[in-house]
C-alpha cells in the first residue's frame, strides 16, 4: 500500500503542474478530467497526511511508556490507545480511497425500465418503479428527461427510458440494474389473491461519441407511425424510429417526439449507452472469470429485490437487508437501501484489494 502511495504523491504533484499550465484551460474536456482526477487524488494525499501525523503521535506516545514517572506512563498509555484506534480508522479510510475508481461514476444515467412477467400488473409495477427513481432523483437535485415511453391501457408502463442528469448519478444508482419483483393484490384481481409480477431495471452510464464510435454501416433504421395505449396510432406521419445495431443485435425504439429527427437522436443516445454498458460488462466478466467473482458484472438475470405489499417490506436479496414502510420507499426514500448496497460492494472490493495484487494495480 505504501509503495503505491509514493506513486500517488508523485502523480498528485504532476497533476498540480498540469493544472497550472494555461494551455490546459483551452481544452475544456481535458481540463475537467484533470481537475476531477486531481480532486480524487487530493483526498488520498490528505488522508495519508492525517495517517502519517497520527502515526508520529503514536510513536511519540510509545516512547514515553517506559518513562520513570508513573503519571507520564499512564498518560502515554492512554494517548497510545487513542492513537492506535484513530490510526486503524484512518488506515481503513485510506484503503477505501485507494480502491480503483469506476471511471463512469461521475456520469449521468440512462435508466430503462421494462415490464416483465405479470401482464398489466407488471406494467403498473414498472410505472411505480419509474416514479420511485424519478422522485429520488428530484430529491437529489438531479433532472429527469424522459426519452421514450410505451404505456398500456391502464396507465402502466410497458417500457420507459429516461436520462437522469446529476453529479454522482451513476455512482449512486449503478447497482440498481436487475429484476425487481412485486407481491401484491392487483387492482384487476376480484378474489383478493396475491400475485407475483416483475420488472427489469437497466442503469446505463451516458455515453459520448468519443467512448462509442458508431459506424453507420452497422446500423439499420426503420420508421413507422407512433402508437399509444392499445396500439392506436397517435401520429399521422412516420415519426417513430427503430434503430438496430447489427453486430450486437441491440434494438432501440423512440416514438415520443413528433419529429423523426428528434426520435432518431434520442434512439442513438440510448444505443450508445447500451454499447458502452456492454463494453463495461464484457470487461467486468473477463476480470470476474479470472477472480471467480461476479462483483460489478451488472448481471441483470438475477432477482435483486422483492417488494412485498402484504408484509409492508422491501428486501434486497444480494445483501439480505429488509426495510419496512414500503409506501415511503416507492415515493423515492431509497437512500438507506442504496447506501447499504454500496457499502456491501465496497467491503467485497476491499477484501479483493487486500488479496489480489492485480486489483491493487488496476487503473
Amino acid at each position: 500500500m505504501f509503495e503505491k502511495l509514493d506513486l500517488i504523491i508523485e502523480k498528485h504533484k504532476a497533476l498540480e503542474e498540469r493544472l497550472s499550465d494555461p494551455r490546459l484551460v483551452k481544452d475544456r474536456k481535458k481540463f475537467e478530467q484533470t481537475a476531477r482526477e486531481h480532486k480524487e487524488i487530493s483526498r488520498i494525499v490528505g488522508a495519508f497526511g492525517e495517517w502519517r501525523a497520527c502515526s508520529e503521535s503514536l510513536e511519540e506516545a510509545r516512547t514515553l511508556l517506559n518513562d520513570s514517572d508513573a503519571d507520564i506512563r499512564a498518560l502515554a498509555k492512554e494517548e497510545a490507545e487513542a492513537r492506535e484506534a484513530e490510526l486503524s480508522e484512518l488506515e481503513l479510510r485510506l484503503r477505501r480511497l485507494m480502491l480503483p475508481k469506476d471511471p463512469n461514476d461521475h456520469k449521468n444515467v440512462i435508466i430503462e425500465i421494462r415490464a416483465g412477467t405479470g401482464g398489466n400488473e407488471a406494467a403498473l409495477f414498472a410505472s411505480d418503479l419509474y416514479r420511485m427513481y424519478a422522485r429520488y432523483a428530484e430529491a437529489q437535485g438531479w433532472s429527469v428527461e424522459e426519452l421514450n415511453r410505451n404505456e398500456n391501457n391502464l396507465g402502466g408502463i410497458k417500457e420507459v427510458a429516461a436520462l437522469i442528469k446529476g453529479t454522482g448519478a451513476y455512482s449512486r444508482l449503478k447497482f440498481e440494474s436487475g429484476t425487481h419483483r412485486v407481491q401484491r393484490v392487483p387492482v384487476t384481481e376480484s378474489q383478493g389473491r396475491i400475485h407475483t409480477s416483475a420488472a427489469t431495471v437497466a442503469i446505463l452510464p451516458e455515453a459520448d461519441e468519443i467512448e462509442v464510435n458508431l459506424d453507420e454501416n452497422d446500423l439499420r433504421f426503420d420508421v413507422y407511425r407512433s402508437s399509444g395505449p392499445g396500439g392506436q396510432s397517435v401520429n399521422t406521419t412516420d415519426s417513430a424510429v427503430r434503430v438496430t445495431h447489427l453486430p450486437t443485435g441491440i434494438v432501440v425504439t423512440c416514438q415520443d417526439e413528433k419529429s423523426q429527427h428528434k426520435n432518431k437522436a434520442k434512439a442513438l443516445k440510448i444505443l450508445m449507452s447500451h454499447l458502452l454498458d456492454l463494453k463495461i460488462r464484457t470487461q467486468n466478466e473477463a476480470r470476474s472469470a479470472e477472480r471467480k467473482s461476479q462483483i460489478g458484472s451488472g448481471d441483470r438475470s438475477d432477482r435483486i429485490r422483492t417488494y412485498n405489499f402484504p408484509q409492508d417490506r422491501v428486501t434486497d436479496h444480494r445483501i439480505g437487508h429488509t426495510q419496512h414502510s414500503l409506501d415511503k420507499f416507492l415515493e423515492g426514500e431509497i437512500e438507506e437501501m442504496l447506501r447499504r448496497v454500496l457499502e456491501s460492494r465496497e467491503a467485497e472490493r476491499l477484501a479483493e484489494f487486500d488479496s489480489d495484487p492485480g486489483e491493487k494495480d488496476a487503473k
